[in-house]
């Protein structure tokens, strides 16, 4: 039995239909993508699952059981809005949350104080938020939405606002979470992070599911395209290579747009006859190029 399931959920405010029959699972240990543009629904399936709005159809069920105050300890959420008391001492409003969640005053600091050396920042135990820059801030938010060790995470643009360095950290912190086996649905704009993170995804649009699965599998239903080719030399005549649709010099070699992957193999050869080829690589669509598809092909 997967922690979360959400089982063919339809949310409408009057004649408006925000989310339309989605479904979908978060196994345990899994970090889930949840794509979509602004207004698709990613932000209201968010609601439901914490319980904040309820469905007008389907349901969500929390390790087999449906919401009530007994599955509030289970649930974590970090939003993508800073939601802290900004003239509130760290300590006295992560503790205090942690308890309305049902843990002791006593773990509550115990598991703050750890965050805090996790995160390289245990000064920040007794000072006020407004005194945080706005990463340390969305670090501080991060802690209170997991210190009383939710077992099903929400996380909404976690990286928002941090430096390449503290997305780094987060990133780590967050695969912890997973492999701690948290279940985490997780909602961005950042395709790169879908990638590294999730294994499963779901991607929304205007209020309806358009690709469902397994990154994986769902990359395996869209051609390869694009061709890197690495070379000592400069390679003539690829852009007449039946297939090519646009070459492109770059700094190692060559980046080649090609309207079929058998293309790939007279590229090769033809390559391999005017120099010595250091790199080829048939690339598979990133995520970013298939939502952009899949979205775009419906955009009216």
């Amino acid at each position: 039995m997967n922690p979360l399931k959400v089982e063919n959920v339809v949310k409408q405010y009057a004649d408006k239909t925000a989310v339309n029959g989605i479904s979908l699972e978060v196994s345990e240990g899994e970090i889930y993508g949840l794509l979509g543009a602004n207004g698709a629904g990613k932000t209201t399936t968010m609601r439901m699952v914490l319980g904040l709005i309820y469905p007008d159809e389907g349901r969500i069920l929390y390790n087999g059981k449906p919401y009530s105050n007994e599955q509030l300890s289970l649930l974590g959420y970090l939003p993508e809005e800073r939601g802290l008391y900004p003239k509130v001492k760290v300590s006295d409003q992560i503790i205090y949350l942690s308890q309305l969640r049902g843990m002791s005053r006593a773990d509550a600091d115990r598991n703050l104080k750890h965050w805090l050396e996790r995160f390289e920042v245990p000064e920040y135990y007794n000072k006020k938020v407004e005194e945080l820059s706005k990463g340390n801030q969305q670090k501080i938010q991060f802690i209170a939405a997991v210190n009383h060790k939710p077992r099903i995470v929400v996380m909404d643009e976690a990286f928002s606002g941090l430096d390449p360095v503290n997305v780094e950290l987060l990133k780590s912190t967050v695969k912890e979470l997973r492999d701690a086996g948290s279940s985490i649905l997780f909602s961005t704009h950042r395709m790169e992070h879908v990638e590294e993170l999730c294994r499963n995804i779901t991607i929304l649009h205007r209020s309806n599911t358009v690709l469902k699965g397994s990154l994986k599998e769902i990359k395996k239903q869209f051609p390869r395209e694009r061709v890197i080719l690495g070379t000592d030399n400069e390679v003539s005549g690829l852009e007449r290579v039946a297939g090519v649709t646009g070459v492109t010099r770059t700094e190692h070699g060559y980046e080649i747009a090609v309207s079929f992957e058998a293309a790939g193999a007279d590229i090769l050869r033809l390559a391999m006859e005017q120099a010595t080829v250091n790199r080829f690589e048939i690339k598979e669509p990133t995520l970013n190029e298939i939502f952009i598809r899949t979205v775009g092909d419906r955009h009216e």
